[in-house]
């Protein structure tokens, strides 16, 4: 049996008595391309999730392992074979490029430390090939500083460096949050390309559950580090079933000329303080749950599988079969995965 391209097995990380991500599983088979959206306010483990991934970050507990072998003890060929292979588009567009070099300096420099052109003009064909399939003209993109181009425009850029690396899985953390909204669209649909023609899994790192639905075939939403739901992503956002993933959706700003957002009541500081303050027992989402129970503060709930696409971390659904989170990868890869079928 062939080993997954990359496989976390309940990988954790705390920091001091902090836990960033509790144990999380997850498998990405290699042979298939699915797109795979985590989702999750801010502090929920989510870029954490994308350092384990990227091998930024030693896990605290359980293992990451890349082709079988953990990434801790990759070196040579091997270690080199896994940065080509995991590939990242990051959230700051600005950050990411050095303003003293012109923008052609981020797409040589991986074809050259990978040993991927042979010749400068080989270079400068797979360059422009690459800024073509995300849809930017390479003669208006290639050999210009990065402030001469848009936020939009330097995002595909860092999409068209990751092709040019030909990876097995692109990691997009929060991709367009930092653009346009009319450039958002732009991204999503070379992302969503990428994965379509070239059949590269994706992890979707995002805030965004409105992206998430149009972009994602499954969806991860984490709560405190904590796997709450996760499922088909059509599901769960059209019948969420964890209160938090319910508050999420609710708070998508659908326009609506009714809406009179100056008479939202203001929540008292003390309810905010005490919403914020992580709990020492019981459910992490129990101090902003409206369907809290008493025992909501003492045990803390299981994963239980809802539905063949659906499974949620809550004592709503105790009356489900339970499901072991080790085996959320592979739950996760039963999930249908057609809404954009990859073209033969």
């Amino acid at each position: 049996m062939t080993a997954p391209l990359l496989e976390l097995d309940a990988a954790g990380k705390q920091y001091g008595a902090v836990t960033a991500l509790h144990p999380f599983s997850l498998r990405i088979a290699g042979d298939r391309a699915p797109i795979v959206a985590v989702a999750g306010e801010s502090g929920s483990g989510k870029t954490t999730l994308a350092s384990l991934l990227l091998g930024f970050t030693a896990a605290s507990t359980g293992t990451i392992r890349y082709r079988g072998t953990e990434i801790a003890h990759l070196h040579g060929e091997a270690r080199k074979s896994y940065r080509q292979d995991i590939q990242a588009v990051f959230q700051d567009p600005f950050a990411v490029y050095n303003p003293f070099y012109r923008v052609d300096h981020a797409l040589i420099e991986p074809l050259r430390l990978f040993g991927l052109a042979r010749s400068r003009p080989e270079a400068r064909a797979m360059m422009e090939a690459a800024c073509t399939r995300v849809g930017l003209n390479p003669a208006d993109t290639l050999g210009r500083f990065p402030h001469q181009l848009s936020g939009g425009q330097r995002q595909r850029l860092m999409v068209a460096r990751a092709l040019l690396l030909r990876p097995k899985l692109l990691i997009a953390d929060e991709p367009v949050s930092m653009i346009d909204a009319s450039l958002r669209a732009l991204v999503l649909g070379s992302l969503r390309a990428l994965n379509m023609e070239l059949a590269i899994p994706i992890i979707y790192i995002t805030h965004d559950l409105t992206t998430a639905y149009h972009i994602a075939d499954t969806i991860i939403v984490l709560y405190r580090g904590a796997v709450v739901e996760a499922g088909d992503a059509a599901t769960v956002i059209r019948a969420p079933l964890h209160p938090y993933t319910q508050l999420l959706i609710d708070s998508i700003p659908w326009p609506d000329l009714e809406t009179s957002w100056g008479a939202i009541p203001e929540v008292p500081v003390e309810q905010r303080a005490e919403q914020r303050a992580a709990p020492t027992a019981g459910c992490a989402f129990a101090p902003r749950c409206p369907h809290v129970m008493p025992r909501c503060r003492v045990a803390v709930p299981r994963l239980f599988a809802a539905g063949p696409d659906q499974i949620v971390r809550c004592l709503l659904h105790e009356l489900a079969p339970a499901c072991d989170p080790a085996q959320l990868g592979e739950r996760l890869q039963t999930v249908s995965t057609d809404k954009y079928e990859v073209p033969s």
